[in-house]
């Protein structure tokens, strides 16, 4: 399992180019997502990691919501299966434990819930429709 070589939490205004790369190729270029869909007036509001390989280049990312909702989670293919996605999740996660949240939530892709059980998160509800994506409703309790 492959580690990012770097990675950084911050606003919007520091990681918007990395991060919008990122979904911009995973979402809407890959996933065919509308990108009025995938930008929205959240962003500005939300915490954001990104990875970086060992050339520095952005590999993955995902924001954290006032909320305590984990999304926009993606990894570009060349990331994938390497540990990096996890690597995201679980600093999203200990930022949202270290500003006192007690949970956090996501909506899964269907075929990605696998990966976030793994990551402590439970299922919760039936599946729905999201962007013309399957996705399940997720939960994590914090410690």
């Amino acid at each position: 399992m492959t580690k990012p070589h770097t990675l950084q939490i911050a606003a919007w205004d520091v990681l918007r180019a990395d991060a919008s790369l990122i979904r911009n190729e995973v979402f809407v270029v890959e996933q065919q997502v509308d990108v009025a869909l995938e930008l929205d007036e959240m962003d500005v509001v939300c915490l954001h990691a990104v990875a970086y390989d060992a050339n520095g280049q952005p590999i993955a990312t995902g924001r954290l919501l006032p909320d305590g909702h984990i999304g926009r989670m993606a990894v570009r293919k060349n990331g994938r299966g390497q540990g990096i996605g996890g690597a995201v999740l679980q600093a999203l996660m200990a930022a949202a434990r270290q500003r006192g949240d007690q949970q956090v939530m996501l909506n899964a892709q269907t075929h990605a819930a696998p990966f976030y059980a793994n990551h402590g998160f439970e299922q919760e509800g039936d599946e729905f429709m999201e962007a013309g994506i399957a996705h399940i409703a997720m939960r994590a309790a914090l410690d």
